[in-house]
């Protein structure tokens, strides 16, 4: 669209016409139809490389439109356009043009003056006005996006100086179109804007001014402009050659546009941890009950080198003893003959199932791993679970099996002085393959009588840890599949119908059909959680969303759930600009939620539940209240969510509708 627009705007400006009106637009149909074949060609080409075509379309058809009306004979290119206060004059007669005069003769710094003017010659104008009606607009809409536009051209300002590439002065189309689009593109649209998208901004001016002086002299033997041909040339290279870096961890790609600087980056931040089941394959502890990390990664006895991403596990007692009684045979460890579980789904690849049991105190090195079992969950992704008991396996190698199966019996084989249980992720099926670090999705940490949920994490040498067992009544209550229906009520509210329905990338999200807002959402065995609102926010759909924003489906009462908004869910005003300007560099302000369940009922698989939750905002360390809300579920749905939310409240009546 915007080349489209591109071609057709710069058609007006120059005035094409012909003594024969018809042939014009004959051209214009052509010239049009020809940046659509274009553009589609471009896309799909550049596509496939995750590239943006920019505006190449709008440059190479352009071209080809000034190359061919030279000659057309009934086709001509008029200059009456050059003289703009004429057109001024046409639309807003003397009034409209001494305001622009008196704007052109402010006595501005000269600096400024070229800055404005830089900014108006994207829209092809020439004039202090156009630049700072572009500039109040971006500044509305991006505060990142306005300090990289003064980033791109004081570093070309900059650049030029030091080596005198202009000596008469750096036009303003260039500075415009090239150096401040580049800094712009490369710092914060096309990038995670951080200290170093703004470091490659201002790298990136240097190798546009070669490509601005390169193509300038290519171009002036055809005598065509080179419009902004050297901005898609930087953009497109420096793009592709950050796509061939091997750790991206300092300048991210932007995952998903949101054609908004600050959406960008605050939904980055948000969901870099939230949507890690994106990323990686959802381990659970290998094991049933509570188990001490009694080696860790790179632990001090055998967990080090090839092999230190490893961890082993023991069960003790409230004395942290590992056996009772004298602990002389394994029979005596409270670990001996426990049941080991699969991690994930997957095939049995290899299994060792012949090594005898140690005597305590003794190990065997020769077998080292002792009996063990490697699972290939996906290609290139194995576990490993060493130093089992001997004929206690339950599978055998090419079995399907899933996650949570018993698969064999914690023993004392191989390298192993007492019963432990030795698990590591590895890239390849082999025993004795080096480790990989890789995280477990959800377990629970139990440490000095606090227990705390982690997500995708892996514990440490000491911890006390458990998997997480999902509340029934939870689990279905925010079970919404594909076709969930639900009718909500509230005072003051129109009523509202919600179904959840499914994208083109499978993704599900709550819609409402009266106010056309959309919540994203995922479920998995402990958690259920929002990842995108859009719409309008005085609706009840999105006081749902702030409200189960993230819930833990599990019957765990004294444990709270964390988490952060994206901060541009946050109220305006100017701390939040202050913080979208210096957000790349430093996060002074969050939009907390906590949240924790209340279980009502003897029976915890089967009793009602109140989802309490808190919405704080906090800048630097200081906390402040938003809102505050409850989500009752009974009889396996949710049955109402209240909200109080600026000295209002806000009840809500939720049924289901089949």
């Amino acid at each position: 669209i915007i080349n489209l627009y591109t071609v057709l705007n710069l058609i007006s400006f120059l005035n094409i016409f012909t003594m024969v009106l018809h042939n014009f637009f004959v051209l214009l149909f052509v010239a049009v139809l020809f940046s659509v074949v274009l553009s589609a060609v471009l896309h799909n080409w550049l596509s496939r490389l995750g590239l943006p075509f920019l505006s190449l379309p709008f440059i190479l058809c352009f071209w080809l439109i000034l190359l061919v009306t030279k000659e057309f004979s009934a086709i001509d290119l008029s200059m009456r356009n050059v003289y703009w206060i004429n057109e001024m004059y046409a639309v807003g007669d003397n009034r409209l043009v001494g305001f622009v005069m008196f704007m052109e003769n402010l006595n501005i710094p000269p600096l400024v003056a070229t800055f404005f003017r830089a900014l108006s010659s994207v829209f092809f104008q020439n004039n202090i006005l156009a630049g700072l009606l572009i500039a109040i607009g971006i500044l509305i809409h991006s505060r990142i996006l306005f300090s990289l536009l003064i980033v791109g051209f004081l570093s070309a300002y900059a650049f030029n100086d030091l080596v005198k590439a202009y000596d008469s002065g750096i036009n303003y189309y260039l500075l415009g179109v090239n150096f401040m689009m580049v800094s712009v593109a490369i710092g914060s649209f096309f990038v995670i804007p951080s200290f170093y998208s703004y470091l490659w901004a201002i790298i990136s001016v240097p190798l546009t001014f070669i490509m601005v002086i390169g193509l300038g002299k290519i171009m002036l033997v055809w005598t065509l402009p080179v419009f902004s041909l050297p901005f898609c040339i930087t953009v497109l290279f420096l793009l592709f050659f950050f796509m061939l870096r091997t750790n991206n961890k300092r300048l991210v790609l932007t995952p998903m546009q949101f054609f908004s600087p600050e959406k960008n980056l605050y939904n980055y931040l948000n969901n870099k941890e939230r949507l890690n089941n994106k990323y990686f394959y959802r381990f659970q502890l290998p094991f049933l009950g509570q188990w001490m990390v009694s080696q860790g990664y790179d632990g001090s006895i055998t967990h080090k080198g090839e092999w230190s991403k490893a961890l082993d596990f023991i069960i003790v007692d409230e004395e942290l003893k590992t056996y009772s009684g004298k602990g002389t045979e394994p029979e005596n460890y409270y670990c001996f003959n426990k049941p080991v579980l699969a991690p994930a789904d997957g095939f049995v690849q290899e299994i060792i199932d012949y090594v005898e049991e140690n005597e305590i105190g003794r190990v065997n090195k020769e077998q080292n791993w002792g009996n063990s079992i490697v699972i290939r969950h996906a290609e290139g992704l194995y576990t490993k679970m060493s130093h089992l008991r001997k004929d206690s396996f339950r599978i055998k190698t090419g079995d399907y099996v899933h996650k949570g199966d018993i698969i064999a019996a914690v023993g004392n084989s191989g390298r192993s002085p007492e019963p432990h249980l030795h698990f590591q992720v590895q890239a390849t099926p082999f025993i004795g393959s080096k480790t990989i670090e890789y995280p477990f999705a959800f377990y629970i940490r139990s440490n000095e009588n606090k227990r705390i949920i982690k997500n995708y994490d892996h514990p440490s040498e000491t911890d006390i840890v458990s998997n997480v067992i999902a509340n029934s009544s939870l689990k279905k209550a925010f079970e919404f599949l594909p076709g969930y229906r639900m009718t909500v009520r509230a005072r003051g509210f129109e009523e509202e119908s919600w179904e959840v329905l499914t994208d083109a990338w499978n993704q599900s999200y709550l819609f409402c059909y009266e106010t056309n807002a959309t919540a994203y959402f995922e479920s998995n065995e402990a958690f259920f959680y929002f990842t995108a609102f859009y719409g309008e926010r005085n609706s009840l759909l999105y006081h749902f969303y702030i409200s189960a924003y993230k819930i833990f489906l599990a019957s765990e009462k004294s444990l709270i759930t964390n988490d952060i908004f994206p901060f541009q869910l946050s109220a305006g005003g100017i701390i939040k600009w202050l913080q979208d300007f210096i957000a790349p560099f430093y996060i002074f302000g969050r939009l907390h939620y906590e949240s924790r369940n209340e279980i009502h009922g003897d029976d915890l698989f089967d009793a009602s539940v109140i989802v309490k939750s808190k919405q704080m905002m906090q800048f630097l360390t200081v906390k402040k209240l938003v809102s505050e809300s409850e989500i009752g579920i009974k009889n396996n749905e949710v049955i109402s969510f209240n909200v109080a939310l600026n000295n209002k409240s806000i009840k809500a009546e939720c049924s289901r509708r089949y």
